[in-house]
């Protein structure tokens, strides 16, 4: 009877100890992920589609607008149009490849 008294304390605690603080990790993990999933949703996909600015029609104003772009690279985008692909943006050399990254999901070149 000492004997299993003993092994209760010796293995089964540290066990249910080890099993509660994974539980507690497993809830505080989910809740983290709840915070977080109403921010993600609550941009419309259509949104996105229709926020983008057209590189062959924007004034400069809207490309001032874009991260990394000022008054210089707006007024050389606008210089350097038309644009067949937004990619051009860096093979024509108007942005370099680091500025172009930063807003690239934010444009589209659109043909006329």
């Amino acid at each position: 009877m000492i004997r299993a008294t003993r092994w209760i304390r010796i293995v089964c605690l540290p066990v249910a100890l080890a099993a509660g603080m994974l539980m507690m990790h497993a809830n505080a993990q989910s809740s983290k992920t709840a915070a977080r999933t109403p921010v993600a949703n609550s941009t419309p996909k259509t949104a996105a589609a229709t926020d983008l600015i057209d590189l062959n029609s924007a004034s400069v104003d809207q490309l001032r607008t874009l991260p990394g772009v000022g008054d210089a690279y707006a007024q050389k985008i606008v210089d350097g149009r038309p644009y067949a692909k937004k990619t051009d943006l860096v093979t024509k050399k108007i942005v370099p490849q680091a500025t172009y990254k930063k807003f690239s999901s934010m444009v589209i070149a659109k043909q006329k």
